[in-house]
């Protein structure tokens, strides 16, 4: 019995070491499943206020910008957990092949059950916010907070957006996309005219101007992606795409009983305003903050008010 006891407690020990070290500053890997994962941990949290674990957007695309460009401001008040989902960034591909929706949230809380925190504070940008919408329904109990920027939370609507900035910028494009459709006996929905309308000399000239209401906001991204030396290789969003992401709409809002703060650019047509706005409306505690003239990357148009907005909303017990 004494022999049993004790090897509890030497386990206990040496899982405590293992969560210490896994919240230690600085680069880390984990391997859990069928994938090896990188996070990196920077800042210090106020007094009472959970780690936040930011998730990026794409599919595909990792948190390196968002770390060089909102993360300095962040870290003053709160403890960041950057991470890189599995095919993304620093992290591997899945030795599998696998992406669905259900394995990016395994992934989550496999990463919360290696940093030994029982509650995690979330954001989510763009395709980032679906995994949080769908972690924090899945595990409501192991969320303080969440913030959502520029979510991507209803895909249809997100291309109705992409639709409606066609149609008042590229309106003869979208005229003859129509009635090409229509000669063909065809009645495609929106998700089809929004990437299917402009043709490939406009098409990186739409993708950009949908996000980036000032351009030159874009090139910065630019010049800091090549920076980094990580590419978005396709293959999440092939598979995700593949397996009917287009159609995806979150379905349990009534879960996500946790505080949410809906943070929305009035100019990102990436998502959509409307969407955002329905988005706070569905869930039971959310505040949506709108940002006037702002596109799909908050922290770069107006950084100032989104670290306040956010430091303001997690840093208070």
């Amino acid at each position: 019995m004494h022999t049993i006891l004790r090897s509890a407690a030497l386990a206990a020990a040496v899982l405590c070491t293992s969560a210490h070290a896994a919240m230690q500053p600085g680069e880390h890997q984990v391997v859990v499943g069928d994938v090896r994962l990188w996070y990196k941990v920077a800042g210090h949290g106020a007094k009472g206020a959970p780690p936040l674990l930011f998730l990026h957007g794409g599919p595909g695309y990792n948190s390196y910008s968002f770390e060089a460009q909102a993360g300095p401001a962040l870290e003053k008040k709160l403890q960041v957990i950057y991470f890189d989902q599995r095919g993304s960034g620093r992290s591997e591909r899945p030795w599998r092949g696998e992406y669905s929706i259900a394995a990016l949230v395994d992934d989550i809380e496999a990463l919360r059950k290696t940093l030994g925190v029982d509650k995690l504070a979330l954001m989510g940008h763009s395709f980032g916010g679906t995994l949080a919408l769908e972690y924090a329904a899945r595990y409501p109990g192991h969320v303080a907070k969440m913030v959502l920027v520029s979510a991507a939370s209803d895909i249809p609507a997100a291309c109705a957006a992409r639709v409606d900035y066609i149609a008042r910028h590229y309106g003869d494009r979208l005229d003859k996309a129509r009635a090409d459709a229509k000669a063909r006996n065809e009645s495609p929905d929106a998700c089809f005219y929004a990437f299917n309308t402009v043709g490939p000399d406009l098409h990186q000239r739409v993708n950009d101007e949908v996000m980036f209401p000032d351009l030159s906001v874009g090139k910065r991204q630019d010049a800091i992606d090549a920076r980094s030396g990580l590419r978005n290789t396709g293959e999440i969003g092939n598979a995700l795409f593949g397996g009917g992401f287009m159609s995806y709409r979150f379905a349990h809002p009534e879960r996500v009983t946790m505080p949410v703060l809906v943070m929305a650019g009035a100019a990102d047509y990436a998502i959509g305003l409307p969407a955002q706005r329905a988005l706070g409306q569905a869930l039971p505690r959310a505040r949506v903050v709108e940002y006037p003239g702002a596109g799909h990357f908050l922290y770069l148009d107006t950084p100032e008010r989104f670290t306040r907005d956010v430091t303001d909303f997690l840093a208070t017990p």
